[in-house]
């Protein structure tokens, strides 16, 4: 009687030393020492399956004939396909299901998501497609996303329509880019001290030749801080930065939207009949910040356009997408490099692009912006502000007054 145990053994000592051809010659050679059903007690004992065993018969019998030309372990065109080559909507169906849900690192281009790779795996089974969770890791690795850290787990408080408006956003977003209009992401980056000052990371130099910083960072009189207030365009993968130097204020944040639509937007939607904008719901374009308000009723006045904003739930800053998909790259792209005049600042902002390709204009702004500003209720009931039915409070239109007065 045979021992399948010797042939596991046996197979167990060798298999480090093949490779693919090798195993199976060695498996079928195994099966032809046995006899009458080798094939499937050897299969059984090594895991080299039937198909492959069998195939290294035909090798074995094939009477010195050279069945694979220079040295291949397999003919042309040979092997199991990949999954994502066999099925093209894979990969586009599970962006569709991180999409609401993906967010990232402001001083890092890598995304995350919350949701498992074994809830992916099965929605997209009952999708209809051929997977499983070790396949949808690799592809989110693919696709740039990393696992959680425990460190980026705790957000703040947990409101219990966030997901829900995250969908709401999404679709928002798919909409209106389905239309044509133009969506756009806005928010300000981490402000950054001007100067000779150390900014983290390194880049290449002379041996010994490191560039020379101040010891500590203390405010430089006369260059301050660069505020560097965003906005990237979701349609067509562009951002613009307005980097201020006086107070990062509601009345920046609008004027940056403003200067992006004269010298991106305007351009890149010229039938526009509607701005969609995401926004956190603090900083200074929170959604309890007055003046945010004000200011964007005088910027739907000027463009004749009814504006929409969408802010993202309190504690959920990173999954606003200019986060990783702006913000991260300007990061990237200025690391290791002394901000020492606001003027530098601009042109490394403006040179950051990535193969994606992203394109991104930068231009300083000198204009005082005051602090504590107030906005009296009487101002604010003057606003042609429209809330959506789905929390008003986070959804809101703002419409042209001559349009809101027809109404």
């Amino acid at each position: 009687m045979v021992d399948a145990g010797a042939i596991r053994r046996r197979f167990k000592l060798i298999e480090r030393h093949l490779d693919e051809r090798m195993r199976r010659l060695v498996a079928a050679a195994e099966a032809e020492a046995v006899g009458t059903g080798g094939v499937s007690l050897v299969a059984r004992a090594t895991g080299v399956s039937r198909r492959a065993i069998r195939v290294g018969a035909q090798e074995l019998n094939a009477r010195g004939r050279q069945l694979l030309a220079g040295g291949r372990i397999r003919r042309p065109g040979g092997g199991r396909k990949r999954t994502v080559e066999q099925d093209a909507t894979l990969i586009t169906d599970l962006e569709t299901l991180i999409e609401p849900t993906a967010r990232g690192d402001p001083e890092s281009p890598l995304r995350w998501t919350c949701k498992s790779v074994r809830r992916l795996a099965a929605e997209l089974t009952r999708q209809g497609h051929r997977t499983s969770h070790r396949m949808v890791a690799e592809l989110l690795h693919q696709l740039g996303y990393s696992l959680q850290g425990n460190r980026k787990t705790i957000e703040g408080t947990y409101h219990p329509d966030r997901n829900a408006q995250f969908e709401y956003i999404n679709a928002r977003v798919r909409a209106a880019l389905r239309r044509g209009e133009p969506a756009i992401s806005v928010d300000t980056k981490k402000k950054e001290l001007v100067g000779n000052f150390k900014n983290g990371g390194r880049e290449w130099a002379a041996q010994g030749q490191p560039a020379r910083v101040r010891v500590h960072d203390f405010v430089m009189p006369g260059l301050g801080r660069a505020i560097p207030y965003g906005v990237y365009d979701l349609g067509t993968n562009t951002g613009w930065v307005s980097v201020g130097i006086d107070h990062d204020t509601a009345a920046f944040a609008v004027e940056s939207i403003r200067r992006w639509w004269k010298w991106m937007g305007a351009r890149a939607y010229p039938r526009a009949r509607r701005l969609l904008i995401t926004a956190d719901a603090g900083g200074s374009n929170g959604a309890r910040v007055r003046l945010w308000k004000v200011e964007l009723q005088k910027l739907a006045d000027e463009l004749r356009l009814p504006i929409s904003v969408c802010h993202f739930p309190p504690g959920t800053s990173k999954w606003n997408k200019i986060e990783h998909r702006l913000f991260s790259f300007i990061s990237q792209n200025w690391r290791g490099k002394p901000l020492i005049t606001h003027e530098v600042i601009v042109k490394l902002i403006a040179s950051t692009s990535t193969t994606a390709g992203l394109r991104v204009r930068s231009r300083l702004d000198t204009r005082s912006y005051p602090a504590g500003v107030k906005v009296s209720r009487h101002t604010m009931d003057a606003l042609a502000l429209r809330p959506e039915s789905f929390h008003g409070d986070w959804n809101y239109t703002l419409l042209p007054t001559r349009l809101a007065r027809k109404h």
